[in-house]
This record gives C-alpha cells, sequence and structure tokens, in this order.
C-alpha cells in the first residue's frame, strides 16, 4: 500500500526540487508537477513527487491524524 503524507518545504532548492520535513525527517523531493511552492508550504508527497499544495490547517490536521494512528511522528 502506498501512502501520499503532508510535508513542509524548508528549502527550494535547482531543478524543480525541494527539501521537505517530515517528522524532523528531511528530504529531497521534485516539484515537476506542481506550481508556486515557496518555503513553508505544505506539499502532499508521493514516491518523491510533490503532487499538490495543501493548505496549513488541512495538513496539521492530517499529521495528527496520522500520528495518532501511530504511522508517522507529529
Amino acid at each position: 500500500m502506498c501512502l501520499a503524507v503532508p510535508a513542509r518545504v524548508v528549502a527550494l532548492l535547482d531543478d524543480d526540487r525541494a527539501t521537505v520535513s517530515l517528522g524532523g525527517v528531511r528530504t529531497t523531493v521534485s516539484l515537476a508537477l506542481v506550481e508556486g511552492i515557496a518555503v513553508d508550504d505544505y506539499v502532499i508527497v508521493h514516491v518523491g513527487y510533490a503532487l499538490s499544495r495543501l493548505d496549513p490547517e488541512e495538513a496539521e490536521r492530517t499529521l495528527a491524524l496520522l500520528a495518532e494512528a501511530g504511522v508517522a511522528a507529529a
């Protein structure tokens, strides 16, 4: 089963890439599928690609639910 999760953009990189943070873990993802992303935006990430921008309140609610379920850090 695959899961797309919200992650906060912490840095914009060259070549349509960004560093994102999820539960303190940072990784690089592609921004090739989304436009206008800025630092501190939340994006939905799946297999290394940001799929869409997410409202910050919705991102926090989703992350809290995932943490409650024990599948992600808060």
